[in-house]
């Protein structure tokens, strides 16, 4: 009698097991070298469980998908680099192995991330483009809320509500934190230089700040055709404004990678460039990939960035009488061509530095006032080129507003700089000189939104080996007195002084529109 009790026990146990080895291949537990093999057939199982159930204390078998989870290091793990397969250098079926980071082609039995599950004792590996995770050399997949974080790093999706969110106030209030518990706000993380992309890096910055720009990038699903250059600039922002980072930097590697081989070379990571160039280059070849065309708002692009110019021409007449100092102008008399074309950025001069200063005055940088050289567009102020005088001016303003500053000069022997520093508001700078009958209902007012300037040694040439390049950027959409902006540097991420960021030698400027209805306020205050 006292054996039927058992006897039941036995069968419902052997009926579990028996269950549980339909759904998933049975594991062989990992022991020490010292110790003895563990048995794990059904009677040894259900012995054990006979036993506990004595004490009082029944304990459920591990699941097979539970076993290895303890082994992966979540502090090694680093998703940012071109996901190649580290002994074929393919980039088909790529697993990441979650043991040691390192990156294996498929997960078939001859496969290299088969391989290295079995020499190496890793087990527990993800798919880097579906993010699922399987247990090798078994190949069952593995589901479990503990892996959502590490998925998550991998490929971070964003909400509508949650983009919306990036651009207020309260995104300030809210720092995330990485695994070591270091505070950092998302958005406004480094980029590792990893030789000299520093010129890339403050315009990656300057453009995933811009909240169309950045809303469309964050929103993006791209699974299909797209290119790869888009497909990696939006998985780059996506990390940048990633809130739950394993480590507050992000590496550009993978995306500079895809722009050296679109750009043929033009752009590299190991050589210093200029980052207005790459500017143009990313910006035209991002609204082609998008399917953009010669129209208007035909892209993201064209929609935030792109504005009409009205150029007016007319041949240089030398007169008898003129003076050597006197400018040519327009005759009303002669033909006048008049083209308009459309921007993705203006160009301003700056005023050229004096030859020579005096003893009092040796020690200062000239300065200059931002409308003193925004006057080149007001359709009056003449310049001469190639025998031809020309004046500019806008006929449609984009919401954004891309101002070059050409801070670079080239003559015969040498590049020059110009140290001229240029005197600039941060919020309510007024276009209205600069475009021609401006709509009633549209604001003429511009707020910065990033400052990108430029450092080298003291000369007047350009040392590319010791130049550096810095972001200014402004927080949270700005405004009022507990408006922030924060400097970035590569890896330095700093929140600085908002009357120190006009100090510096100012290369490029990005502007944004205020909304029509705050135009009286903004012309009020």
């Amino acid at each position: 009698m006292p054996e039927t009790p058992l006897k039941r026990q036995e069968g419902s146990s052997t009926e579990d097991q028996e269950a549980n080895d339909a759904e998933r291949p049975t594991k062989r537990a990992r022991v020490d070298n010292d110790a003895n093999m563990m048995q794990t057939d059904a009677t040894t199982v259900v012995e054990f469980e006979d036993e506990e159930e004595v004490v009082g204390q029944p304990i459920e078998p591990p699941r097979a998908s539970d076993l290895y989870l303890d082994t992966i290091n979540r502090v090694i793990l680093d998703f940012d680099f071109e996901k190649l397969c580290s002994v074929s250098l393919s980039n088909i079926n790529i697993y990441g192995c979650l043991v040691c980071g390192k990156y294996f082609q498929g997960r078939g039995r001859k496969s290299y991330a088969y391989a290295h599950s079995i020499h190496d004792d890793h087990h527990v590996f993800i798919n880097l483009d579906t993010t699922k995770v399987y247990v090798l050399p078994d190949g069952y997949p593995v589901s479990d809320p503990s892996l959502d974080d590490i998925s998550y790093v991998l490929a971070p999706t964003f909400t509508p509500a949650s983009v919306t969110h990036l651009s207020s106030p309260s995104h300030l209030a809210r720092p995330s934190y990485d695994l070591n518990h270091k505070p950092y706000l998302p958005g406004f993380v480094g980029l590792n230089n990893i030789k000299r992309n520093d010129h890339m890096n403050v315009i990656i910055h300057s453009l995933i700040h811009i909240p169309p720009l950045r809303d469309y990038l964050l929103l993006s699903n791209f699974h299909g055709k797209e290119s790869e250059l888009l497909k990696r600039f939006a998985g780059l922002a996506k990390k940048v404004w990633n809130p739950r980072l394993f480590k507050s930097q992000v590496s550009p590697h993978e995306f500079l990678q895809e722009v050296n081989r679109a750009s043929g070379g033009k752009f590299r990571l190991e050589q210093q460039g200029d980052p207005v160039e790459f500017l143009g280059w990313l910006l035209n070849r991002l609204h082609k990939d998008l399917g953009g065309t010669k129209k208007k708002n035909s892209s993201i692009i064209f929609s935030t960035f792109q504005g009409e110019l009205r150029v007016e021409t007319q041949q240089v007449l030398v007169r008898p009488d003129a003076g050597e100092n006197e400018k040519p102008q327009f005759d009303i008399d002669r033909d006048i061509r008049t083209s308009v074309s459309p921007f993705l950025f203006l160009a301003v001069d700056l005023p050229p530095p004096p030859l020579f200063q005096d003893a009092v005055e040796k020690n200062i940088i000239p300065q200059v006032s931002i409308h003193s050289i925004l006057a080149k567009y007001d359709g009056k102020t003449t310049q001469e080129s190639a025998g031809e005088v020309r004046r500019f001016k806008c006929q449609h303003l984009p919401q954004y507003i891309i101002l070059h500053f050409k801070r670079f000069t080239k003559n015969a022997f040498v590049e020059e700089k110009n140290p001229t520093i240029v005197n600039f508001p941060l919020r309510g700078l007024d276009f209205k000189d600069y475009v021609d009958s401006p709509p009633a209902n549209v604001s003429t007012l511009y707020d910065l939104i990033a400052n990108v300037t430029h450092e080298s040694v003291a000369g007047t040439t350009r040392d590319k080996e010791n130049t550096v390049w810095k972001a200014h950027l402004r927080a949270a959409g700005g405004g009022g007195e507990n408006e922030k902006w924060f400097m970035i540097q590569d890896l330095i991420v700093e929140e600085t002084r908002k009357e120190m960021i006009f100090l510096g030698e100012t290369v490029l400027q990005i502007w944004e529109r205020r909304p029509s209805d705050a135009k009286m306020n903004g012309e009020a205050a």
